[in-house]
């Protein structure tokens, strides 16, 4: 089961997601993590503790990507491990969202 912590430092939040992104996690995101996102002008996603993303989890992240660029609200992912970044390489996430988004 994914669940997320977060922690705030003014106007920036970290959240850090915790176990497979996939279907089974994408209704948490989407009611209980997505409005807080909203509250803040700069967001961190730490994706350390994510060992999975399947097809769910990927839309998911694209459809919070386009959300948050249309509010002007600033993105980073950050920490992706090697397995997870190599599906976002294969689906060439990094270039359709920008390569600067990944830190």
């Amino acid at each position: 089961m994914t669940h997320f912590t977060l922690s705030k430092k003014m106007n920036e939040l970290e959240v850090k997601l915790i176990g497979d992104l996939d279907i089974d996690s994408t209704e948490l995101i989407e009611e209980e993590l997505l409005p807080a996102l909203m509250q803040h002008q700069t967001i961190i996603i730490n994706f350390e503790e994510v060992p999975f993303i399947d097809s769910s989890g990927i839309g998911l992240l694209l459809s919070t990507i386009q959300t948050l660029n249309e509010q002007q609200i600033a993105l980073t992912i950050s920490k992706v491990r090697t397995e997870v970044m190599d599906i976002f390489e294969i689906l060439q996430i990094p270039e359709i969202v920008g390569k600067d988004i990944f830190v």
